[in-house]
């Protein structure tokens, strides 16, 4: 299934029943992107190398301080306490960043960001960090904000003028701060956008008035990476440029963040990036990047151990990085407080109670608040927290999904540096993890994933080949393959295989986004298979796509052969050709109505439910009469 993003923390961003350990542990922080793994989407974000030159050439910007001894409790044992974890998590590489009191303590890489080449991990080698993207979207409108040019309580149609949600009243009192607080009312919808590079922002942006909510706007904290998406997006359209563009010089220039990027397709440019790794079994594999599209804003910076340091001290300094006040000390402090409280009960007596701020989730960590942030995307997971009022913050990135090694880190320099007795997070999660492989192991022991046995099919299989769409989520192509079918939906494609009377799955495959995926198909009134239902988002009922007809039945040389007069008793029906995609029917008296097309060469008739329109041919090919279908009779008209 789908991991998409998964990394907030203080819930996890994805599914109920089938979370991966990733979002169930990161509870510190609030539900973010979960590898798409999450039962439902394995998908998260990476990026970059090449450097900017309008950064690169910025060789006065402030830099982090020099690495400097830690206080309090110290770092001593950690070098070993990580060596270890790797090899309980199979960790390919890992990078962390420590500051305290305004100092890098801590800065170094372990492991390998290129497993096969035996490359080593280092302060500079470039990860990409996903959803702990979220919070720099949020800096950049916090400029915007100090200079007049946005309002966080306005509605966010003040803005951009053509912005639809599913619900109007919603259109009309969605705010900006709304969008980044995850109580829109919407939820996560995340194959929308997962592997959909062939969509624009703005046409993202318009999609939405298609997803259905599944609460009302501010009823409750629903992990949202599409408000982030349309929040980068407002954050551009006020700037002049892009998300991307503003963010480099609103944010990344004034930090001095040289080596940080939007695309991974940039950081494959650098000499010195982490490749992507995911378990597959007991097997640490290199899989391809996720390459960022449209979402960009809710997880696509691709950034540095080095780098995410300045950001740190940014932070712990509420907005401010060396002389410079980035962005005012109260939108700072507004990213850091709490906006949004996010129900539940917190999994560990450590961690506090949850609440969302603005691009962080705000908690308790033994006391002591903290502000924090994960993020998961394909082959990569990444945490970032500090602790405000002791001023340390700690950020970890490896180059391994789906794995809570981050948190553990994270949490084990907090118990350092705080000088309190270490709690043994590894070994918790390694049981928990543990726990969980052996129960879905015994579920499948015990057949309650198992189909329902003799059972198939309803229609030969060629009946259910062809296109599928959804207003919000797009296309699915159906193939033939095998025994079996190829789906395609944005660019993800997986095998389907029959499971039980007219549902398909794809197969497990711990390397497929799309895996345990179920594929209902329906038939209509007629008997015929017209639309597919797949459970994409949980929080509302299945995702329906309808069938589409094949393109040539909107192509004028193919509706050409069906041009002429039929004879109906009593009268005449009269098919012509509107343009060269349309054909009309009329009849003498009577308002002509368009034909649908719907599949071969059987079309609806518009505005008449239940009424087609089916053409048939001689043995030479020649149109040579046409079936009239309405309320269960049936009526044949010759061509004359």
């Amino acid at each position: 299934m789908l991991n998409l993003f998964a990394a907030f923390d203080v819930g996890q961003e994805r599914e109920v029943l089938s979370r991966s350990l990733t979002e169930i542990i990161c509870v510190p922080n609030p539900p973010e992107e979960l590898p798409m793994r999450t039962r439902y989407f394995h998908i998260l974000l990476a990026i970059l190398t090449a450097v900017s030159p309008a950064i690169a050439q910025r060789k006065n910007a402030p830099r982090a301080a020099k690495v400097a001894e830690p206080q309090r409790g110290g770092l001593d044992g950690l070098d070993d306490f990580i060596s270890g974890a790797m090899k309980d998590w199979k960790v390919p590489g890992l990078a962390i960043t420590v500051v305290q009191d305004g100092k890098v303590v801590l800065l170094k890489g372990y492991g390998y960001r290129d497993v096969s080449k035996q490359l080593p991990v280092t302060p500079n080698t470039l990860f990409c960090i996903a959803s702990m993207t979220k919070s720099f979207v949020v800096a950049e409108l916090g400029t915007l904000v100090d200079e007049g040019k946005l309002d966080w309580d306005k509605p966010v149609y003040d803005y951009l003028p053509d912005f639809r949600m599913y619900d109007p009243v919603v259109t009309e009192r969605l705010t900006t701060r709304d969008l980044v607080t995850h109580r829109s009312g919407l939820p996560r919808h995340d194959l929308t956008w997962y592997s959909n590079a062939d969509i624009t922002r703005k046409e993202m942006v318009e999609r939405l008035r298609y997803l259905q909510p599944s609460k009302d706007l501010r009823q409750t904290f629903q992990y949202n990476n599409l408000m982030f998406m349309t929040a980068g997006y407002l954050g551009g359209v006020l700037h002049g440029t892009t998300w991307e563009e503003a963010v480099r010089q609103r944010v990344l220039l004034p930090l001095g963040m040289a080596n940080t990027n939007f695309s991974v397709l940039d950081s494959q440019k650098s000499a010195d990036f982490a490749q992507p790794y995911r378990k597959a079994k007991e097997e640490v594999k290199q899989i391809l990047f996720y390459v960022q599209g449209a979402v960009g804003p809710a997880g696509e910076i691709n950034t540095t151990a080095e780098d995410i340091s300045h950001y740190l001290s940014f932070q712990l300094s509420k907005g401010k990085y060396g002389d410079k006040q980035v962005i005012s000390e109260n939108n700072a402090v507004q990213m850091q407080s709490p906006q949004m409280v996010i129900q539940g009960t917190p999994q560990f007596p450590e961690l506090g109670e949850n609440s969302y701020g603005m691009g962080f989730g705000v908690t308790h960590y033994r006391g002591h608040k903290m502000v924090n942030h994960g993020g998961a995307i394909d082959g990569f997971r990444s945490e970032l927290a500090f602790l405000p009022n002791e001023k340390i913050g700690v950020v970890v990135f490896v180059n391994l999904d789906g794995t809570p090694m981050p948190n553990v880190v994270v949490y084990n320099v907090l118990d350092r540096l705080l000088g309190l007795e270490q709690v043994p997070w590894n070994q918790r999660f390694l049981e928990i993890d543990k726990k969980r492989e052996q129960s879905e192991e015994e579920a499948k022991k015990r057949g309650f994933t198992a189909p329902k046995p003799g059972t198939h099919p309803s229609h030969d299989s060629k009946e259910y080949v062809g296109d599928y769409e959804n207003a919000g989520y797009g296309r699915i192509t159906i193939e033939p393959q095998g025994e079996g079918f190829l789906m395609r939906i944005n660019r993800l494609s997986a095998p389907l295989k029959h499971f039980h009377y007219d549902v398909f799955a794809v197969p497990e495959d711990p390397l497929d986004p799309l895996e345990r995926e179920r594929v209902m198909f329906q038939t209509d009134v007629k008997g015929e298979i017209g639309s597919l239902s797949m459970t994409l988002e949980p929080n509302v009922p299945d995702i329906v796509f309808t069938r589409v007809a094949e393109a040539r039945m909107r192509e004028k040389a193919f509706l050409e052969a069906f041009v002429g007069q039929y004879e109906l008793p009593g009268n005449v029906l009269a098919i012509t050709l509107r343009g060269e995609h349309t054909l009309v029917a009329s009849t003498p008296g009577q308002p002509p109505r368009e034909l649908i097309p719907r599949h071969g060469t059987l079309f609806d008739v518009q505005g008449l439910n239940g009424a087609s329109l089916e053409f048939k041919m001689d043995a030479s090919g020649k149109v040579s009469e046409a079936v009239l279908y309405q309320g269960g009779s049936a009526l044949i008209i010759k061509k004359k």
